[in-house]
């Protein structure tokens, strides 16, 4: 974890509540899989908060083998690509003319501020949703609302209802939101596709005088792959 976030943490006012979350699911690991693995769950908070310029906000971790790695939408290299990624490559393709990654590695968004955040950290082996209503959202919603407070110029990216219903923790005075539709195959075609999410982003960094985000994922080793 960055420095930056240690306050943070150590003024949390349910702290007793969310380590004991900790614990229990530290004990829940024995008898049962869990993802990400305990050295990824706050993985997220290596970002330091004042290098923070886009918040990505997903409900829960992948729940599926080897997919979970901390950051939301995010999977490690070699990981076959999840059906929503697929659908925000297509999305980026079309708004920036980025041709779609091999990988679904978003490491590289996350390091020039990206923060890759889901609303619930953990999650059981095939069980989406298995951790809400632990205590969890009470924890991100405390972290949202900080980076609302203490940082100026960000922008939050809301996909979906439930993360629509966070928009209320966010300055919008001072942040820029964006709201679509989930990039799920279920809904994708009801206004993620088309909400050019990604030039959205830049042209109000850009605005702001801050860097933008090189959203090119295809490194050297990395074939580009095609979904049209």
């Amino acid at each position: 974890m960055h420095k930056s976030w240690e306050e943070i943490f150590k003024n949390y006012p349910k702290i007793d509540e969310l380590n004991k979350l900790i614990e229990t699911i530290n004990k829940k690991r024995l008898t049962t899989t869990i993802y990400p693995s305990k050295e990824q769950v706050f993985r997220v908070f290596d970002l330091a908060l004042e290098d923070i310029k886009v918040v990505i906000l997903g409900q829960d971790p992948y729940h599926n083998p080897d997919q979970a790695c901390g950051l939301s939408f995010s999977v490690n290299d070699g990981v076959a690509l999840p059906k929503s990624l697929i659908n925000i490559y297509k999305e980026l393709h079309d708004d920036l003319g980025i041709k779609p990654a091999k990988t679904g590695n978003l490491e590289s968004w996350f390091k020039q501020g990206v923060f890759l955040l889901n609303a619930v950290l953990t999650v059981e082996k095939n069980s989406p949703a298995s951790h809400s209503k632990m205590g969890w959202e009470n924890f991100t919603d405390y972290i949202i609302e900080n980076i609302s407070e203490k940082n100026e110029n960000v922008v939050f990216v809301l996909w979906g209802s439930y993360a629509r219903s966070k928009n209320k923790l966010i300055d919008s005075s001072k942040h820029k939101i964006i709201e679509s539709a989930h990039p799920s195959p279920l809904s994708a075609y009801r206004g993620f596709f088309g909400s050019k999410v990604f030039s959205q982003i830049n042209d109000y960094l850009d605005a702001c005088s801050k860097k933008t985000i090189d959203f090119e994922l295809n490194m050297k080793t990395n074939k580009q792959i095609s979904f049209f």
